[in-house]
């Protein structure tokens, strides 16, 4: 297959270029590591990783990212929303400088939070209209709590919609054990921690009845949070048993025909990440750990300065001192970033996408709000199907 710069632009990728670079990740057996996101700091590290390490990357926000992202001050009902189109507003303005593929995404969705699921739609459909391409590149719904009828049922509802704008969805049959963002799986039966190739096939047909680009997080023991290695029964070999199951269904050529995600990877061993990327996995969810990180650096560095950081004035060089260039923010959240750049490193080498895309900035520079309006008609292509949508239709 031809190298991925020959088939994927940099910046930020949607619609036909994502599907490229999702089915160049499974055909070459590498995956992509989508980083939890809650402010510019932490995109903007997770860009600088992807720069730095020549691979592709993706940037993903939750609910309650969302929320932190507009302001814990505010008390709004589409403040999560709000919250996740800056955050991805930033990221476009900024992703061509870094020269590489970025995939914007929101994470787990349960039932409770679809209001926030629509408001970033309603996002999509605005920048779709004004732009040509949705302003997300995919999104998750999780409703694996719900029976798997109506899992299925909601996805397939919401499939339709984004299909139109060809926007990539992630879907979650089984549950991640653990707790993330509010939703507490600590306690669930441990079978349901254990997808079948039933479940998973039910999935693919009925969403592949209206598209292709979609992907299957399907469970095979993950437990969200951090864990030491070995402590969590992680069964890789089921996501191939998916996988020949769908084959056999389908007739399919492929030996990997769905699309597969990894979530809850904290405290999984090398040996295990490299075998579910083997199996069809294109994407592994990576929070917890970047977490840690991000702290760890600043961490580090007030252990360090710690007699420089106890007042503006007065340090071990003198009782008149200034601090300033100790306790300015630009100082140690940079040090939190530098941690947390090592530490998507470290994943991006785990998930083998580590050199496969060559940085590249264009050669007449990046425009500023690098925005690119669609012309007369697909503007009044675009204000029709909103229309069409507003109507039911």
């Amino acid at each position: 297959m031809a190298p991925l710069n020959d088939i994927v632009p940099p910046g930020v990728v949607t619609g036909e270029d994502l599907l490229k670079l999702l089915t160049h990740a499974k055909d070459n057996g590498y995956a992509i590591p989508a980083f939890n996101c809650t402010s510019s700091s932490t995109a903007n590290a997770v860009m600088e990783a992807a720069k730095l390490n020549n691979s592709p990357v993706m940037i993903q926000v939750s609910n309650g990212g969302g929320v932190f992202l507009c302001g814990k001050g505010i008390k709004d009902p589409n403040a999560a929303a709000a919250g996740s189109v800056a955050l991805a507003l930033h990221v476009r303005a900024l992703a061509l400088y870094y020269g590489i593929p970025v995939v914007l995404h929101s994470d787990h969705c349960a039932k409770k939070l679809l209001p926030w699921f629509d408001g970033m739609l309603e996002a999509d459909e605005a920048y779709f209209a004004q732009y040509g391409e949705p302003l997300f590149s995919s999104h998750m719904l999780d409703l694996s709590e719900e029976p798997d009828d109506e899992n299925i049922a909601i996805c397939c509802k919401y499939f339709q919609r984004m299909q139109k704008m060809k926007i990539w969805l992630e879907m979650e049959i089984g549950i991640t054990g653990g707790e993330e963002d509010g939703v507490n799986n600590e306690a669930v039966d441990p079978e349901k921690l254990y997808t079948t190739p039933e479940q998973v096939y039910a999935v693919y047909d009925a969403l592949s009845k209206i598209g292709n680009m979609f992907s299957i997080a399907a469970a095979f023991g993950n437990v969200h949070g951090v864990y030491k290695p070995g402590n969590v029964s992680l069964q890789p070999a089921r996501l191939g048993k998916h996988q020949a199951y769908a084959k056999e269904k389908l007739g399919s050529s492929s030996d990997k025909p769905i699309f597969l995600v990894m979530h809850g990877g904290s405290g999984s061993t090398k040996e295990e990440i490299t075998e579910a990327v083997s199996y069809g996995v294109v994407k592994m969810n990576i929070d917890t750990d970047t977490q840690w990180a991000y702290w760890d650096g600043l961490r580090a560095f007030e252990k360090e300065k710690h007699d420089y950081l106890q007042g503006q004035i007065g340090n071990p060089e003198g009782p008149d001192k200034p601090n300033k260039k100790f306790y300015d923010p630009r100082v140690w959240v940079r040090k939190a970033e530098e941690a947390m750049i090592k530490r998507c490193a470290v994943s991006m080498e785990l998930l083998g996408c580590t050199g496969k895309y060559d940085v590249t900035v264009p050669k007449d520079g990046v425009p500023i709000y690098n925005f690119k309006p669609k012309s007369a008609v697909d503007k009044a292509m675009g204000a029709v199907m909103g229309a069409m949508h507003k109507a039911g239709l």
